[in-house]
């Protein structure tokens, strides 16, 4: 990446408040950018994990409040902003089963809206963000950008559609949109809805039995840091517009083995149990996920800086230190 390049950038980060978001607002603000942190409207002012960056970084950034769903609040979020990242989207596959219609209306709508914002008002760049599950099981390995998309969930289903929506913008009005693609992110601030920390917040609570679902099932697993150093890459890279490109550690790993591993680095033990209502239904579940990351490494400079075990660790740390973010005993979808 190209040093200093970020300092006085005008940027907006939609879904700040999130997992990946909230890391990414965090970087920018390190890197000297000028930072907009769309967090999703609530009564008490609370801006989700940006509650947990540290204090200079939550001094640093302009708090915006708003529904990503709503196109003039969009709109003036984006104005007179240099950049876009768009991360903002209902993400946990299990509750889409239950309400599909929450997903076509913010994952989809949110994406028009955010499209249409910045082809309004003439930004630089925009990074939309896609997903791995749209590739749905693979049918070949690694997965690269060509691969079929599979909408094998109403989540997966909305993010084809966003991401399609993405490229008409570049084929259509010539939007600067690049659409990155990561595989399974992991890291601190991210909930139990997610698999590692479903187990790590189980074997610190001190269960005998580890309740999960499909066990056989393996990921790409990427630590936050790499996938938000993978957005910044594609940010800057000219290469990179009009494309969709994948952000990914290009190694898989079963369930059934992760556990063995976050296991050790707790010394915890603990019987896995097959918890039926975590179980998606049979054609919904993606079996096998690998990332191919040519295409990024070509167009950019991006390399993994964390293997899996020193990415696990400082995950389980957090866990571990934040127990108050998690309810072990309890499957929330």
């Amino acid at each position: 990446m190209i040093a200093g390049f970020w300092t006085g950038k005008k940027v907006v980060v939609t879904g700040a408040d999130g997992f990946i978001g909230s890391h990414l607002t965090e970087r920018l603000v390190e890197e000297g950018a000028e930072v907009r942190a769309f967090a999703y409207y609530n009564s008490h002012g609370h801006a989700g994990w940006l509650e947990d960056a540290p204090s200079q970084v939550k001094q640093d950034i302009e708090l915006y409040f708003g529904d990503i769903r709503d196109p003039g609040r969009v709109s003036d979020a984006v104005q007179g902003r240099d950049y876009v990242f768009h991360l903002a989207s209902l993400i946990a596959i299990p509750y889409s089963y239950h309400a599909p219609d929450s997903y076509v209306q913010t994952n989809i709508g949110g994406a028009i809206n955010i499209l249409n914002a910045c082809r309004t008002h003439g930004i630089e760049r925009l990074v939309h963000t896609s997903t791995s599950e749209v590739y749905g099981t693979a049918q070949y390995v690694p997965i690269d950008e060509k691969h079929p998309l599979q909408g094998q969930s109403p989540y997966s289903a909305s993010k084809i559609g966003a991401d399609m929506l993405a490229q008409s913008y570049f084929q259509s009005f010539e939007l600067p949109v690049v659409t990155a693609r990561p595989f399974n992110t992991y890291g601190p601030r991210q909930s139990a809805r997610a698999v590692i920390p479903t187990i790590l917040c189980q074997l610190y609570a001190g269960a005998e039995q580890l309740k999960l679902g499909a066990l056989h099932p393996t990921r790409d697993l990427n630590f936050v840091h790499d996938t938000v150093s993978g957005f910044l890459a594609l940010a800057q890279a000219d290469d990179a517009i009009g494309r969709v490109v994948n952000i990914g550690s290009g190694k898989e790993i079963s369930v059934s083995d992760l556990v063995k591993i976050l296991i050790k680095i707790t010394d915890k033990e603990a019987e896995v149990v097959q918890d039926q209502q975590r179980l998606r239904p049979d054609k919904s579940e993606v079996d096998r996920l690998l990332c191919d990351t040519s295409l990024l490494k070509v167009i950019t400079d991006w390399e993994s800086a964390y293997t899996l075990e020193q990415g696990l660790t400082l995950t389980a740390d957090w866990v571990k230190s934040h127990p108050e973010h998690f309810k072990p005993d309890s499957y929330s979808i």
